[in-house]
C-alpha cells in the first residue's frame, strides 16, 4: 500500500474518533484494507440520515478506485445503490490521490440532492495505469468456500438476496459438508458482496447467537474467459456426489479450477 494511503488511514482514525465511527475490518498486504465509517447526512426532509460506509482500499490504491458499500436503515436498497454510484463517480475525479475523507464530506453535503435524482446504472471499478488510460474490468468470477452454515435456511435466503440486489449470477453449491459460492458479475459488485458477507451477521454461533461469517475463504478470482459459461441466474443446488459436482464445473468450463481448488477440500 502506498505511503499516502497509510497516512490517510491514520488521519481517518483521528477524524472519526467518536464511539463506533471508525472500525478497521481487515488488513492484508495482498488484499488491501477494509474499514467502516459511521456518519450522518441530511435527508430529503432535512432529517439526519445515519450512513454506514464500507470502503475496501486495494493494494494499488489510490491508483485504483476503492470498493464502496452503502447501508442505512433510512434508505431503500435502490437508494443505497444510487448513493454508491454517485460516490464512485465522484471518486473518479479524485483518482491517484487519497480520497476517502473527501468522499465522506461530499456525501454529507450532497445526500439530499443525490436522493432527488433518478437512479443510475451499475458502475464498474476502474484502474488507471501510467499511460493515463482507463480500463473497464468487465465480467469477473470468484469462487468462495464456506466452512459451515448453522442457520442454513436464513443464510441461503440472505445469499440469494445479496446476489439479486448486486445483479450477480452463479451457484450456491452443497455437496456433503462442502459449501461453495460461485459468483459472476461486475467486479465492484463482487467486492461489495464480499464486504456484505464478511461484515453482516448472517449466521448463528454454537449458542444460537447471531454472528458474522469468519470462516470464508476466496479460492480464486478471475476475469471471465471465452471458454467460461455465462450463468443466466443465481441458483442453489445440492449435489449427491463429487462426480455430480465436478460435472457442474466442467459444464461451466472450469475443469482445471475444480482440480486445483475444489478437490483439495474433499477429506
Amino acid at each position: 500500500m502506498a505511503e499516502s494511503a497509510r497516512e490517510e488511514l491514520s488521519a481517518l482514525a483521528a477524524i472519526f474518533c467518536g464511539p463506533g465511527e471508525w472500525e478497521v475490518l481487515s488488513h492484508s498486504e495482498t488484499d488491501g484494507t477494509m474499514f467502516r465509517i459511521l456518519t450522518k447526512a441530511e435527508g430529503l426532509m432535512g432529517e439526519d440520515v445515519p450512513l454506514e460506509l464500507l470502503f475496501h482500499l486495494p493494494v494499488n490504491y489510490p491508483s485504483c478506485l476503492p470498493a464502496i458499500s452503502v447501508h442505512s436503515e433510512h434508505l431503500t436498497r435502490a437508494q443505497s445503490m444510487t448513493v454508491k454510484e454517485k460516490l464512485l463517480k465522484q471518486a473518479e475525479n479524485l483518482l491517484s490521490e487519497p480520497m476517502v475523507h473527501e468522499l465522506v464530506l461530499w456525501i454529507q453535503h450532497n445526500l439530499r440532492h443525490v436522493l432527488n435524482q433518478p437512479e443510475t446504472g451499475s458502475g464498474r471499478e476502474k484502474c488507471t495505469f501510467a499511460t493515463g488510460t482507463t480500463v473497464d474490468d468487465g465480467l469477473w468470477m470468484t469462487l468462495l468456500h464456506l466452512d459451515h452454515m448453522r442457520a442454513k435456511t436464513k443464510y441461503v435466503q440472505t445469499v440469494e438476496k445479496w446476489a439479486s440486489d448486486l445483479q450477480l449470477t452463479g451457484r450456491l453449491m452443497f455437496m456433503g459438508k462442502i459449501i461453495l459460492i460461485l459468483l459472476q458479475g461486475d467486479r465492484s459488485n463482487i467486492k461489495e458482496y464480499l464486504i456484505l458477507q464478511k461484515t453482516s451477521k448472517v449466521d448463528v454461533d454454537s449458542s444460537g447467537k447471531k454472528c458474522k461469517e469468519k470462516m470464508i475463504s476466496v479460492l480464486f478470482e478471475t476475469k471471465v474467459q471465452t471458454e467460461h459459461k455465462r450463468f443466466l441466474a443465481f441458483e442453489v443446488k445440492e449435489y449427491s456426489s463429487l462426480d455430480e459436482l465436478q460435472k457442474e464445473f466442467e459444464t461451466a468450463g472450469l475443469k482445471k479450477l475444480f482440480s486445483e481448488f475444489v478437490l483439495g477440500l474433499v477429506k
